[in-house]
């Protein structure tokens, strides 16, 4: 039976790509589903044979930490050149994004915070 591997919700495609090359140069027999058209699902990349799940998953943690080192190596190496993004320059980039999350996050403050008031009138 067949066994999710990596859940593509919020992966980049460059770490896709990396785990379909990873799979492939091990030999290991895998398959793609696609992401629903509405949003429900957002697909994944599954492992065939459950023999070949534990090498699969050995493989994809190796990996996981290889990845995490490089990628935390190289934000810091942004935030020393002054590179890395910054809230303002989200601020710049998305205003109107930012501004909606703002209000959304008071409004949900508002309504925690209503019945204590109505308890307290």
């Amino acid at each position: 039976m067949a066994k999710l591997l990596l859940n593509l919700r919020h992966v980049p495609d460059d770490e896709a790509d990396d785990v379909r090359a990873l799979l492939e140069a091990a030999r290991i027999d895998y398959y793609e589903t696609r992401p629903g058209p509405l949003g429900i699902s957002a697909g994944g990349i599954w492992v065939r044979s459950d023999d070949d799940v534990p090498e699969a998953k050995r493989r994809m943690a190796e990996y996981q930490r290889e990845r995490a080192l490089r990628v935390r190596a190289e934000h810091a190496q942004a935030r020393r050149e002054g590179t890395a993004e910054t809230f303002s320059d989200l601020v710049r980039a998305q205003p109107l994004r930012v501004l909606v999350i703002v209000v959304a996050i008071a409004l949900l403050l508002g309504l925690m915070a209503l019945p204590a008031y109505l308890i307290g009138r």
